[in-house]
């Protein structure tokens, strides 16, 4: 029946619904009578005139507070505030009009009844259509599973009262730290003790865990992370803060752990202090600015205010999608900065060289560049061209047009290098550094910022094993030893913005990431996470196996981030500078000469012989 109804037109829908509220005023309007009476009432000569006189007033007020256009599986509190007011004010003018009209038969209680009578009777419906159609209430739509919320606070409430209007998943009550709260019940739901949860899980059966605690440090974050792991229970979470600017949750709003919560530490917090005389009111230019290092660079100098954001991107969809994406959050922030989208390779000198200019960029983020190995691997002229010649062609232009600092994104894989990619980001490094040592350069201040692989970016291990995981596996893991170096793509953008204040020429700056992690342990968080269990010889019966598959030619078991061993303190705790060993101008532009011939001449061979001239540690491994 509910099924029917929900596929009635929207018009078919609101004609039920008035047809309801017109039989419910005359209902309220006998009920008041035989009240008032205390006997049956039946209607008789100018009673009729005061029963119809309820619907003719109700209707059009009730139209015009729009309770008509709800979606009765859907309504709130609001909601029923928005039906007490039109009932108060269908009252305020059903008693004035039949006090106008039939003042000498119309009695005062009738007036005040029947209002009150009617008010119970639309609340009470708009109530049953509510737990009706949304399938609530009465024993179905909880096959899913039962899920506890951590977290009794605004947010955690408005969770649980969502997912009773969706239905799906059981909220079974709440975990909270407050003592106060310990033992309470809100709405209906018992508030439990941290120290509870396993046996809550075990006992009744719990297969979800909603995080709501939108305002918990990092910290503790990861301390309750941990201990859901042992659990086995799907671990989810709500939004930051930052984006419950409606506040209101849905279970739309429901998301996988965030990947700060994967990587296991406290993250990198920007210096914004540092940061405006360098961004705001200025001229920013991000090339890359549709990868996902250079969108989020663009996000975050957005929130410094400049007066100008170049979006240099080869992609013509990347940029659209990009450009759009930050003309909406400019319009919801009140932003006045220009967003000038500039489709252009790097590769090409004359239109960079227009570029830089014509509009005169303050600051240059140079993250354009092809990063993934086996791609540039299999086309090693063009990703010598676009890595190492891109990279000298935007320094050249930002020389000639007089940007004060210009920071280039690179990468731990540059760092005694066993691959080409490796290879042509060093050799963007040490293009930077010989230009930043000629003496008599111009005002242009070069830098370099390496770090490691970046949580969620493209070609990240994490998209690929979420994937895996939501096809049931198995995880592909390279090597049961290989580690990496993580951060989030939020932190690596930070960390370049920091590196543009910090600057002072030609220096290379890394995090202090503190200890590497190891991705065979990355992946049974993943699985553990999403309340499965890894299948291997403890577990025979889990859910997901992880197989090794060996690691790819040119891969390492583990990644560096200095060449050097004389790291330098900076402003910021948590940034580290190298001056390294570079080759001379002069002598760099004899080896660019040679590698530019043998890269157009797709001399795959002459390629390696510059390579492995130039770059220090250079050991390829065969593909």
């Amino acid at each position: 029946m509910n099924k029917l109804l929900l596929e009635l037109s929207r018009p078919a829908k609101r004609t039920l619904v008035m047809g309801v509220d017109i039989c419910l005023a005359l209902i309220a309007t006998w009920a008041a009578y035989s009240l008032r009476e205390e006997s049956l009432h039946w209607p008789q000569g100018i009673q009729w005139w005061v029963y119809l006189s309820g619907p003719l007033i109700a209707i059009p007020i009730f139209i015009r507070m729009g309770l008509y256009r709800a979606i009765f599986r859907y309504t709130g509190l609001d909601a029923l505030v928005t039906t007490g007011q039109a009932v108060g004010l269908y009252a305020a003018l059903h008693l004035l009009l039949l006090q106008w009209i039939m003042w000498p038969v119309f009695p005062l209680t009738l007036g005040v009844l029947q209002p009150i009578l009617f008010l119970l009777l639309v609340g009470i419906s708009r109530a049953l259509a509510r737990f009706w159609l949304a399938g609530v209430g009465f024993g179905r739509g909880y096959e899913q599973g039962r899920m506890l919320i951590y977290g009794a606070g605004t947010v955690g409430v408005q969770t649980a009262s969502a997912m009773g209007i969706a239905g799906g998943l059981k909220p079974f009550g709440y975990i909270d730290e407050d003592p106060a709260k310990i033992g309470q019940t809100i709405n209906g739901l018992q508030v439990f003790s941290p120290a509870k949860l396993s046996e809550l899980v075990k006992k009744f059966g719990i297969t979800d865990v909603l995080l709501a605690i939108p305002k918990a440090t990092r910290e503790r974050r990861n301390q309750i992370i941990h201990t859901l792991r042992a659990l086995h229970v799907h671990t989810r979470t709500l939004p930051a803060l930052s984006d419950l600017t409606s506040g209101r949750v849905t279970v739309q709003d429901f998301q996988e752990l965030e990947l700060d919560d994967l990587l296991g530490r406290e993250a990198v917090n920007l210096q914004v202090d540092l940061l405006a005389s360098r961004i705001q009111g200025q001229s920013i230019l991000v090339s890359g600015a549709g990868g996902s290092i250079g969108s989020e660079l663009c996000r975050q100098i957005l929130q410094q205010q400049p007066r100008q954001l170049l979006l240099l991107e080869h992609s013509e969809f990347a940029l659209y999608t990009l450009h759009r994406e930050l003309l909406g959050w400019c319009k919801s922030n009140a932003s006045k900065a220009e967003l000038v989208p500039l489709l252009a390779t790097v590769v090409d000198r004359r239109r960079l060289g227009w570029i830089c200019t014509t509009y005169r960029p303050h600051t240059i983020y140079h993250a354009a560049a092809y990063k993934h190995v086996p791609m540039v691997e299999c086309n090693p002229s063009q990703g010598i061209i676009n890595n190492v010649f891109g990279t000298l062609n935007m320094a050249e232009a930002a020389m000639a047009a007089g940007v004060s600092s210009f920071v280039l994104v690179s990468t731990d894989k540059a760092v005694r290098p066993t691959n080409l990619m490796g290879a042509s980001k060093r050799m963007a490094e040490l293009v930077l550094q010989a230009l930043a040592s000629q003496s008599g350069n111009c005002c242009t201040c070069f830098s370099m910022v390496r770090f490691g692989n970046v949580l969620g970016s493209s070609g990240s291990v994490v998209p690929l094993f979420r994937d895996q995981l939501a096809k049931g596996g198995p995880l592909t893991v390279t090597h049961s030893e290989v580690t990496r170096f993580f951060m989030s793509i939020p932190e690596a953008v930070q960390l370049v913005l920091q590196a543009a204040v910090m600057a002072q020429g030609g220096e290379v700056f890394v995090l202090e990431m503190g200890h590497s992690v190891k991705i065979l342990d990355l992946a049974y968080r993943l699985v553990e996470l999403s309340g499965l269990q890894v299948r291997d010889a403890q577990q025979p019966d889990g859910d997901i196996e992880i197989t090794f598959i060996g690691l790819r030619p040119g891969e390492k078991l583990f990644e560096e981030l200095l060449i050097g061993d004389n790291p330098m303190s900076t402003a910021h705790p948590r940034i580290m500078k190298a001056h390294e060993d570079f080759i001379t101008w002069p002598d760099l532009q004899k080896q660019l000469q040679q590698l530019m011939q043998a890269a157009t001449a797709e001399d795959e061979s002459g390629i390696r012989s510059v390579l492995h001239t130039c770059v220090q540690g250079f050991h390829e491994q065969p593909f």
